[in-house]
């Protein structure tokens, strides 16, 4: 398969799966949030340790409650350059009706990565900050209500940008698992009980 089958199929797979918490959830809060390593710990940590250190984050969010609680999807595209080195670009999804502030949230899963799951070695960007200075009412972060068709169009522009094959900051230079995979996602939900008044 082409890569660019491959950018294809990653694209309309993930837009199906945001289409599905959409179904379910009718808020939905969306995190964008940028995970790395400073230097010079950067230059030592290899695809598995970076691996390790996103599953062990994502492993232990049913003792952090006060970060996870109510997170119901995830996005995950796995970079590589040498100057940064190895880093992640992740969206995380919360149950817009219970979790409001989106930019506190992502701090908090920043600093959870940096102080705790790197122990201090990694550093984080929080990206709905910027995306709220740079495009204004534009951006695709934050509250996405079910019935807001131009914030979908936004979000979906930032997760083209995820989905995109860049040779650049391609993880195969460092993979030690031929069958480790740059981008990831969370399971799909299952459906949405059909008791209860009907959206409008």
């Amino acid at each position: 398969m082409s890569n660019k089958k491959v950018v294809n199929k990653r694209l309309d797979s993930t837009k199906k799966y945001i289409d599905a918490l959409q179904d379910k959830y009718s808020k939905l809060n969306v995190v964008r949030v940028d995970l790395s390593y400073k230097k010079p710990y950067s230059d030592d940590i290899t695809l598995d340790d970076a691996n390790n250190h996103f599953n062990r984050m994502l492993n232990n969010r049913r003792s952090k409650p006060s970060i996870f609680d109510n997170q119901v999807g995830y996005i995950c595209k796995k970079e590589y350059t040498k100057d940064k080195g190895m880093h992640f670009h992740t969206i995380f999804f919360y149950d817009g009706q219970k979790i409001k502030n989106d930019t506190n949230k992502a701090i908090a899963i920043g600093k959870y990565w940096k102080e705790d799951i790197t122990e201090k070695k990694g550093s984080y960007h929080n990206c709905n900050i910027k995306a709220k200075k740079e495009y204004g009412d534009k951006n695709g972060v934050g509250m996405l209500e079910h019935k807001d068709i131009e914030k979908r169009k936004n979000l979906d522009i930032a997760v083209n940008y995820l989905c995109k094959d860049d040779g650049k900051q391609d993880i195969a230079p460092v993979k030690s698992n031929m069958n480790d995979r740059a981008f990831a996602r969370g399971r799909m939900p299952s459906p949405k009980s059909n008791m209860g008044r009907p959206r409008t």
